[in-house]
């Protein structure tokens, strides 16, 4: 290996003399071209607080997808207080989830697709990139449809001749709702183009704005309906007893896990600005269980005043503010669902594949563009024709979830368990043959061979129930399918054939995962 590449890692925290759209990292003397730019490189600085991660993941909760996927699960059967509790139990595994994955990337100051060349190779690592860039350019599409809906209601109220737009359409879609999806397409675009900075203040703004008229709607309805007139008995049918209900909420639990799935997955990206891993943990804490149990709440008491007030559950809020039908309350509403909507899909499908495209080849790729690549391939995807009911829904996530868990636990095995959270950043940017994650042509074979076995399973484990209806269950587990099969196959192939480094804390360019201070 080159000498240079063993020079200390203290670099990248040094004061920051230029700019980058992304983040200002270091590109130092002896990176390889082909695996670095300076939206890839280690940060020179590191300025995140708990609040800014505190506000990404409020920006990542209040959303049009996260208000119908909780307000989905009333579909399931149970009472609106067994929801309450599945959507808890699931966010607190997220949070701890969120905790592990963010870590390698706060210490080291990279984005996910770099912290895999650590586990994949230097080579290996465009597999999951592609992989979860391309799973987070269908959710773009995804979200930004659900907020163009929003924008629909807007111009149906305060411009009735748009209403004849709806007799006309193109693939799927009327001429109003691809106004609306372009409007929105563009905003989206400019704001990731004004840089990672301009985003951060988004975010920082957007969660707290989306809250007060969260609770302004809540109110609203239950003082609409009266509280004495509110049941929290939703589920259809007979009422399923405590033994049945058990495994409904643990399905429930799961579908939670699932939803979070792909931006847990790549939160290092953002974890990589933190000031420190304490940061992130306090940042998480807030922005998870606290924020997601109150956000529950409000869900729960506005789809259960639906029921007396317009005399049917309604677990959509944009068909709620519809139906609420003053104009003040469509536009404030609309306005407050497109702007919640966008701050989910900049954080969660934005970014991400941003990071993931530019990783597959830096001199060609920047981040911006590879932004806009998923931006564009969203549009191809036409989201809209399959993504419209509760079933389509869950069944999306778990699909989703079979993908994203086998790359969360061959990333967890590798950090921490195979390499003891010992991480020789400089390595990860080098196609030196003798580097310590080059391995075999670029790629770790132990890496690849447990994405194929354990995808293949977990894959199977999502599609074939729903389709054959054995074990129909199953289906809502693959995301832990997956994931604990990553992590088990992996950690045996390793025992069996290593082929990860064996690093020593003492190395001067190794980064060993304990808390020191900063520059």
């Amino acid at each position: 290996m080159a000498t240079e590449l063993h020079a200390p890692i203290a670099a990248p925290h040094a004061p920051l003399t230029t700019t980058a759209p992304a983040g200002a990292g270091l590109v130092k003397p002896g990176y390889d071209p082909a695996l670095t730019n300076e939206d890839l490189a280690p940060l020179r600085k590191q300025t995140w607080t708990s609040y800014n991660i505190f506000a990404f993941w409020m920006s990542d909760v209040h959303s049009v997808g996260g208000y119908v996927t909780a307000g989905s699960l009333f579909a399931l059967g149970i009472a609106s207080w067994q929801v309450l509790i599945a959507l808890v139990v699931g966010i607190l595994i997220v949070q701890v989830f969120a905790n592990l994955v963010a870590k390698p990337s706060q210490r080291t100051g990279v984005p996910y697709p770099v912290i895999n060349r650590a586990v994949f190779g230097v080579l290996g690592a465009n597999v999951p990139a592609i992989i979860r860039g391309l799973i987070a350019m269908a959710w773009y599409g995804v979200q930004t449809f659900l907020a163009a809906q929003s924008l629909n209601i807007i111009f149906l109220k305060f411009v009735p001749a748009s209403a004849g737009l709806l007799e006309h359409s193109f693939l799927g879609l009327p001429a109003l709702g691809w106004i609306s999806y372009a409007i929105l397409w563009v905003a989206q675009g400019a704001l990731f183009w004004m840089g990672m900075d301009a985003i951060k203040k988004f975010i920082d703004w957007a969660g707290p704005a989306v809250y007060v008229v969260m609770i302004a709607l809540a109110v609203y309805l239950v003082s609409t309906a009266g509280i004495g007139n509110i049941s929290f008995t939703l589920s259809a049918g007979e009422p399923l007893s405590f033994g049945a209900s058990i495994p409904v909420m643990l399905s429930a639990i799961a579908l939670v896990v699932s939803y979070f799935s792909g931006p847990m997955l790549n939160f290092g990206d953002f974890s990589r600005y933190a000031k420190s891993f304490g940061a992130v943990k306090r940042g998480n804490l807030w922005g998870l269980p606290i924020n997601f149990l109150f956000f529950s709440i409000l869900t729960v008491l506005c789809a259960s005043a639906t029921v007396p007030v317009f005399g049917k559950l309604i677990t959509d809020p944009i068909e709620t503010v519809q139906a609420i039908g003053a104009p003040f309350a469509i536009l404030l509403g609309g306005l407050t669902f497109v702007t919640a909507t966008v701050g989910i899909n900049i954080v969660a499908n934005f970014i991400s594949p941003a990071f993931d495209f530019s990783n597959v080849a830096p001199r060609k790729i920047s981040w911006r563009a590879g932004g806009m690549i998923a931006a564009v391939g969203s549009v191809l995807l036409t989201p809209w024709n399959w993504y419209g009911n509760d079933q389509a829904i869950l069944y999306t996530l778990g699909v989703l979830g079979a993908l994203i868990g086998p790359l969360f636990g061959i990333l967890i095995a590798g950090y921490y368990i195979v390499a003891k959270q010992r991480v020789a950043v400089d390595d990860m940017y080098t196609k030196d043959t003798t580097a310590r994650y080059w391995y075999s042509k670029g790629c770790n074979p132990n890496a690849i061979w447990t994405l194929v076995i354990t995808g293949v399973v977990s894959v199977t484990s999502a599609v074939l129930p729903p389709a054959t209806g054995v074990l129909p269950w199953l289906s809502n587990y693959s995301w832990f399918i997956g994931c604990g099969l990553g992590l088990v196959v992996f950690w045996a192939l390793e025992r069996v054939r290593p082929t990860m480094p064996v690093l020593e804390a003492d190395d001067p360019t190794v980064d060993d995962g304990a808390a020191r201070s900063r520059a």
